[in-house]
């Protein structure tokens, strides 16, 4: 499995970004994609998953503005940040694994994408 994350980039806070992952290769059935990131002197965390069944959960900093969403054929998955906040800064990172925001369970790590928020 191979993903490759876009759409990072600088933002004042209260700004708007749109993170896209590309995912290509075989999952083996298993279509649970994520995003989380990693600012730096803190542990990876998980930010937003998604499992094979649909259903999608957030970690409470970002419920009510991040919105994970996935294409019909689950070849990109897309992360709406919106209302950004300064504690939003970090590199972010596609993950293939289905085990919801536990970043120790992902199987596949995209390279990563930096989101600076400033204030």
């Amino acid at each position: 499995v191979y993903l490759a994350e876009s759409g990072g980039g600088s933002v004042q806070a209260g700004g708007s970004l749109r993170l896209s992952c590309a995912v290509s290769g075989s999952t083996n059935g298993r279509y649970c994609l994520g995003w989380f990131r990693e600012a730096p002197g803190k542990e990876r965390e998980g930010v937003a998953s998604s499992f094979n069944d649909g259903r999608m959960v957030y970690s409470d900093s970002v419920k009510g503005r991040f919105t994970l969403s996935v294409d019909a054929g689950r070849n990109n998955l897309y992360l709406q940040m919106n209302s950004l906040k300064p504690e939003d800064t970090a590199t972010y990172y596609c993950g293939s694994g289905c085990g919801g925001l536990r970043p120790g369970l992902v199987d596949y790590w995209g390279q990563g994408t930096q989101v600076t928020v400033s204030e």
